[in-house]
């Protein structure tokens, strides 16, 4: 044991500075990496992010919605009180591309249930959710679901403007399709799970 701990000592001390040199650029790297990550939303001023917000949902609506925007510190802070029940936010998976989203209150407390990991939305109406510039779902075997995203092999897929009906929708009792297709424009998004909901393919700034 104390012949391993001398050998690997004075493998360190010749290979000193290549270590080095490899924990620095990694060190980088990661730094690039995580700015790129944060970047987006993050570093666009608050009037910015508020327009943003408001491109999710039809003129009429988000022009009298609350708006969150992201603070220097991450977090979510409200920049604006609306006075319709609607919220709006600039951004909901940190890709490249920003997806901006606006809900009613049913729909903010069904997206809150979802992100807060809880195993059914506690709502008891259907909630609205508009995102005007489309946004981002994960597929793979030809199946998307709530967890898909983080299974190996899941491709990502951007989506297009829509808006959806936050409320349990069956695939085969609506006999609409569980995936997109050419055919149908509206579709049921997380079919056979506690999230499912309706998709529709109508862009919001034309409602």
């Amino acid at each position: 044991m104390e012949q391993n701990k001398k050998v690997f000592v004075r493998y360190v001390l010749k290979n000193i500075a290549f270590i080095l040199t490899v924990s620095l650029l990694l060190g980088f790297a990661v730094t690039i990496m995580a700015g790129e990550k944060v970047k987006g939303v993050k570093s666009l001023s608050q009037e910015e992010q508020i327009k943003l917000a408001q491109s999710a949902a039809p003129p009429h609506i988000s022009k009298d919605a609350t708006i969150m925007v992201m603070g220097t510190d991450g977090k979510m802070i409200e920049a604006r009180k609306g006075t319709n029940g609607f919220t709006c936010i600039p951004d909901m998976e940190a890709q490249e591309e920003p997806d901006p989203i606006c809900l009613d209150p049913a729909g903010w407390q069904w997206l809150s249930d979802a992100m807060a990991g809880k195993p059914k939305p506690t709502t008891t109406v259907p909630g609205i959710a508009y995102m005007g510039k489309g946004g981002f779902y994960w597929e793979k075997d030809g199946k998307v679901t709530p967890t898909t995203k983080k299974e190996p092999g899941a491709k990502r897929v951007k989506d297009v403007p829509h808006w959806m009906i936050l409320a349990p929708f069956d695939s085969k009792a609506s006999s609409l399709p569980s995936m997109p297709n050419k055919k149908f424009k509206t579709w049921v998004m997380y079919d056979g799970t506690p999230y499912s909901h309706l998709m529709i393919y109508q862009d919001p700034k034309g409602l």
